[in-house]
């Protein structure tokens, strides 16, 4: 097992990462002081894990267990609204906590709920998936609005993360190349070496090397955790973070948030990013080589051409980089260079229709 340390300017908070490694939670809920411990668990993973999760947890602690639906349904108000419910008709206190038990829908969920009951209670992270390597680190929390992912939310950091990478080996296809995603946008916001360590080595998602996946992930959480640490609250570089998710966003929020994953809906942003780097921030890359490779892992890229770039474009507006109505952008200047631009509307319509001609996905 291994622990990587979050540090923020106001919280400190372990993440434990290897397999088989739910042994160590009882131990540390017992020393919290906890007076009740109320599961918020994805419906599909509490039905593959949950008993093994109920086994790994302190007898002598009084546990309810909720369950919400997969994915981005979750992450409602009327979901939202029913945990709340829950926890009240359970008599939660302000010495309970919250157990995120999912992916990272599940985890945003949880943790706005944890930080909004009675003003703020106790919660922990146990993320199941590969995409929850990034959104259980770094005190993001949210539910979704009609207009716009993530628009009500909190910053509100968990007492630990339990990575358990067991529970890995029963993700679908589709929620690992889901997850991959955010790994390869970690490695091009950062270094060009760890980038090219998974261009080298990733040729099929269904044939990682476990050991090779759980570095990928540190890696992953180690960059993450590093810009979080020195921009808490997004005011700076934490928008790094978003590179690919501007437009990416938009495509989940028109799709309804069921027409594809985030990951996939991320990579087709990162093209889009990329198209517009080498046009604005003169980036030497080779963009038909990342599509190939990107088509070859199985991500579907011209999806987007199903959406009128109007509708795309009035969604990036409320984006929460935006200003006055003026999209911003997260671009490279080089792989592990990042930068924030504004980009005018014909740009963005360019890059658009690149994104949407692409062929053979």
């Amino acid at each position: 097992m291994d622990i990587l340390q979050i540090k923020t300017e106001t919280k400190q908070y372990p993440v434990y990462i290897g397999s088989r490694i739910l042994h160590h939670l009882a131990s540390f809920l017992t020393a919290g002081g906890i007076s009740n411990l109320m599961v918020i668990a994805d419906e599909r993973v509490n039905e593959l894990h949950g008993q093994t999760l109920l086994q790994h947890l302190p007898e002598s602690l009084e546990v309810s267990v909720f369950t919400v639906p997969a994915g981005e349904a979750a992450k409602t108000l009327e979901v939202y609204d029913e945990c709340m419910t829950f926890a009240i008709n359970k008599g939660l206190d302000r010495q309970s906590c919250i157990l995120a038990f999912g992916g990272g829908a599940c985890g945003d969920l949880a943790g706005f709920v944890a930080a909004t009951y009675m003003r703020g209670i106790r919660f922990v992270g146990v993320p199941t998936t590969i995409l929850a390597h990034d959104s259980s680190v770094g005190g993001k929390v949210a539910v979704n609005h009609k207009l716009g992912k993530n628009m009500i939310g909190q910053f509100y950091h968990p007492e630990a993360v339990f990575y358990d990478t067991a529970f890995l080996k029963s993700l679908p296809l589709k929620e690992v190349r889901s997850g991959m995603a955010e790994v390869i946008k970690h490695s091009l916001i950062s270094d060009e070496e760890f980038y090219r360590n998974l261009l080298n080595n990733i040729r099929s998602f269904s044939t990682i090397e476990p050991e090779f996946l759980i570095n990928c992930l540190k890696q992953g959480i180690a960059v993450k955790a590093g810009i979080v640490a020195n921009d808490e609250r997004e005011n700076g570089i934490r928008a790094f973070l978003n590179f690919g998710h501007t437009y990416g966003h938009a495509l989940e929020n028109l799709g309804g948030y069921k027409e594809i994953s985030h990951g996939e809906s991320v990579m087709a942003g990162m093209v889009f990013a990329l198209f517009l780097s080498k046009r604005l921030s003169c980036l030497r890359f080779d963009l038909s080589e990342f599509i190939m490779w990107a088509k070859e892992l199985g991500y579907p890229l011209s999806f987007s051409k199903k959406y009128l770039f109007e509708d795309i474009y009035e969604v990036m507006t409320r984006d929460k980089k935006a200003a006055n109505k003026i999209p911003k952008f997260v671009l490279l200047s080089d792989i592990g260079t990042p930068l924030l631009k504004e980009v005018s509307r014909m740009d963005l319509k360019e890059a658009h229709d690149f994104v949407s001609a692409i062929k053979g996905d």
